[in-house]
């Protein structure tokens, strides 16, 4: 029985060094990303970069929370997962003004630039989802983290399908409408997270009313 107690633990503690690396490595990715795509998307004047940037700054966040939690109790990781949710809320709806400002003022975005970011930032963010995608079932800390990458592929090619239809179009329209896009994908993701985190916070209490009740 000691054996197999030790042998728990050490898989425990390999989990959590394995989720510690993925972390840190997709961390520096998004930070680096959300720096590079900000300063393109105010000098491309698109909606849609700077969504995607504010996504970019948001994941970091994220995995910063996570990294945080990492080695601590379920409630504090649940925690951390409602505040991500908070977070990705808080974003969505800047993201979304921020549209509808450029619907009543509207710019045609440089389109050479957002493709050329676009598409970097969606190799970027595909390494970031497979370097997740087979922790995303560990606990609910990884799942959100999983799920905030997989958000970030949609939107990078929406931001590249925005470039090519603004460049057909010679519209800045189709910019505004993927930023709003990304906006409501933010909101959707948010409210889910925000969903499982306050179930799974309410959980113990039900769980312990339901022991008294016995």
């Amino acid at each position: 029985m000691t054996g197999c107690c030790e042998n728990k633990s050490c898989e425990v503690t390999a989990m959590r060094a394995n989720h510690s690396r993925v972390l840190w490595v997709v961390l520096v990715i998004n930070a680096a990303m959300f720096l590079v795509e900000g300063v393109a998307g105010l000098l491309a004047n698109s909606t849609s970069l700077l969504a995607d940037a504010l996504d970019m700054f948001g994941d970091a966040l994220v995995y910063g929370f996570s990294l945080l939690v990492l080695a601590r109790s379920t409630q504090w990781q649940t925690g951390a997962a409602l505040a991500k949710g908070v977070f990705m809320l808080v974003f969505g709806l800047g993201v979304l003004t921020e549209a509808f400002y450029k619907m009543l003022t509207p710019v045609m975005p440089g389109v050479a630039t957002m493709g050329v970011i676009g598409a970097l930032a969606l190799c970027a963010n595909l390494v970031c989802f497979f370097l997740l995608y087979r922790h995303r079932s560990d606990n609910l800390n990884m799942s959100s983290t999983w799920l905030c990458s997989r958000n970030d592929l949609i939107a990078n090619v929406g931001v590249l399908l925005a470039a090519g239809s603004s460049y057909l179009w010679s519209s800045p329209w189709p910019d505004i409408v993927v930023g709003s896009a990304i906006a409501v994908l933010f909101l959707h993701s948010a409210f889910g997270v925000l969903r499982q985190s306050l179930q799974a916070l309410r959980a113990p209490a039900i769980q312990v009313v339901a022991i008294k009740r016995r």
